[in-house]
């Protein structure tokens, strides 16, 4: 007899779920069970579909070569049954049946299974604030409200929007919706944009948003919502009113396991499902994948909620196998890999930042910021900035973050690769990567920035980030700001902080320039500091006891600069 197998979910998980199921079981009885209308959505395109860089919605739910993936598809090509438009209700677990409603017909059924599978997904999180119930307030988690935001940029309905949470899909929907000529204003309560990355890597893709006429607002919550029938604006927590025709909500989403608590599974400290090693829940018989589960972290070994995409179709996949097969695969889980495009900029991290390695009880960690171009100046190099985390005590690499117009993407790649491999500092200075002038530098900017880090680890140099040096400044420490660009460089583009420009080419016949007391702190740097880490040796070798390198040099800093 054939076995029956449930999905509840039709996302990303789920479809992925049924179509591995398929392929290993040809005499299985499918069903995937769709609350909404769409099927197999490429959520991580909304932005993109608002934005413009593509018009027809078929293409978030068709399949490489065109074909929608709708009931019909899964249907002919899968011999899979989707029932879309209709809920799950309950489930019967002694019974083994799923109680369902048709939503357009209010008619109620059940529906056998074996094996079932939970791919609910997640709720975006909106708040309860006054004036929610205005006309003009939206999320982004939904392929409607995709459809809805897309049709508001193409009538030029919305001239000024207020989108609220500054994470990944905030930061998207903020692109899409300033390329389509609407006045954007983001409003992020903590005090940076993307939380994956550690302030002073937000604050440089904040500037670049700013440099493309975003206003960016961080610190602040937002108090309410204004407007008589329709937003007309937003008032912050501090009294600040913005005005604005409609409101984006993305502060982020929680399980949706609402289903799985009513049906007495265990759920996690985060909300989500419980799941084992091989996606399987409390109940023997039923599993769990996607966004509507918690995940291990491999790096601190803590349960947390990864609602991404990539990982959700990984989840799927095992647990069909394991759904067919019996327990033959794990997912072992997630280093915390995100990576979004911010006009000509990227912005990734794996790993953690160093913020969270302190939030997590790391407390002996060393990090290096490296900046370079991604290919030789003469293949049309772009900058990257790379800044890079590891275990001070035994070198173990713990995560990484990138920014910039060069390919991040491949560099982000080689770190969550070496984050699953469970890799060390000594590991990684010799890794024999693909190198030829059209694709990266001799040396690939992964491996600089390794370089960099085991320069710090084994104390051949001292680093100090820019952060820490607007600190001493604002706060009149006398230190020695060694700029050791040349001059034409020096005259575009300083610090403006009362630096003393010393061309590293002269250091050697400089020391007259340089403070008499050997004691005096020295800060050096160049435009990415190369040649502020060859002044800094060189400083040493004469006899000063108290020379850092400004890590990533003025190409990094992230306050105002002189032009």
């Amino acid at each position: 007899m054939a076995r029956k197998f449930v999905i509840i979910g039709g996302s990303a998980a789920g479809p992925k779920a049924a179509s591995k199921i398929r392929r290993h079981d040809q005499e299985a009885d499918i069903t995937i069970v769709q609350k909404g209308k769409y099927l197999s959505m490429a959520s991580c395109g909304y932005p993109y579909f608002v934005g413009g860089v593509f018009d027809d919605q078929n293409e978030l739910v068709a399949t490489p070569t065109g074909v929608p993936r709708d009931p019909s598809f899964f249907a002919s090509t899968k011999a899979v049954t989707a029932l879309t438009e209709t809920e799950a209700i309950s489930i019967d677990r002694d019974r083994k049946q799923v109680a369902l409603r048709n939503l357009a017909t209010g008619e109620e059924s059940s529906l056998p299974y074996d094996k079932l599978i939970l791919t609910t997904g997640a709720n975006p999180v909106i708040p309860r604030l006054p004036g929610m119930d205005l006309d003009g307030i939206d999320s982004l988690q939904s392929m409607e409200d995709a459809v809805r935001l897309k049709a508001l940029v193409v009538e030029k309905k919305t001239k000024k929007a207020v989108i609220i949470g500054g994470g990944l899909i905030g930061i998207e929907t903020c692109e899409a919706m300033e390329l389509a000529g609407i006045e954007i204003t983001v409003v992020e309560m903590l005090d940076q944009i993307l939380p994956f990355l550690d302030w002073e890597m937000a604050k440089l893709v904040e500037n670049h948003m700013r440099s493309k006429g975003v206003n960016i607002i961080t610190g602040i919550g937002v108090a309410k919502i204004l407007g008589t029938d329709t937003v007309s604006g937003v008032e912050l927590t501090d009294g600040t009113v913005i005005e604005c025709d409609h409101v984006v909500f993305s502060i982020g989403v929680r399980p949706n396991s609402k289903l799985a608590v009513e049906a007495g599974l265990k759920i996690g400290d985060r909300g989500g499902i419980a799941v084992n090693r091989f996606m399987q829940t409390s109940d023997p018989s039923i599993y769990a994948a996607g966004d509507c589960i918690e995940v291990t972290n491999l790096i601190t070994h803590n349960k947390q909620h990864w609602p991404m995409g990539d990982a959700a179709n990984l989840q799927g996949r095992v647990a069909a196998q394991n759904m067919v097969f019996g327990n033959v695969e794990e997912y072992e889980g997630v280093v915390g890999t995100g990576i979004c495009k911010v006009f000509d900029f990227t912005a990734g991290g794996t790993g953690l930042s160093e913020k969270m390695a302190r939030m997590e009880g790391y407390e002996n960690v060393i990090s290096v910021i490296h900046a370079a171009p991604d290919k030789p100046g003469f293949m049309g190099g772009n900058p990257i900035i790379i800044k890079m985390l590891a275990a001070k005590t035994t070198g173990r690499f713990l995560g990484m973050q990138v920014v910039g117009t060069g390919d991040a993407s491949k560099r982000l790649a080689m770190a969550a690769m070496a984050l699953h491999g469970k890799m060390c500092i000594s590991h990684m200075v010799n890794l024999d990567l693909p190198y030829a002038p059209p694709f990266s530098p001799a040396i690939d900017n992964f491996i600089a920035a390794v370089h960099a880090l085991e320069n710090k680890w084994r104390q051949h140099m001292e680093g100090i980030s820019t952060v820490e040096v607007k600190k001493k400044l604002d706060a009149g420490e006398p230190v020695f700001l060694l700029d050791a660009r040349g001059p034409d460089e020096y005259e575009t583009l300083r610090l403006g902080v009362g630096e003393h420009l010393i061309p590293l080419g002269k250091l050697r016949s400089s020391h007259d320039k340089l403070p008499e007391d050997k004691n005096t702190e020295i800060i050096a740097y160049c435009k990415i500091s190369l040649r502020g880490y060859e002044a800094a040796c060189y400083l040493k070798s004469i006899g000063y006891t108290c020379v850092k390198v400004m890590e990533g040099g003025i190409a990094v800093w992230p306050f105002a600069r002189e032009k």
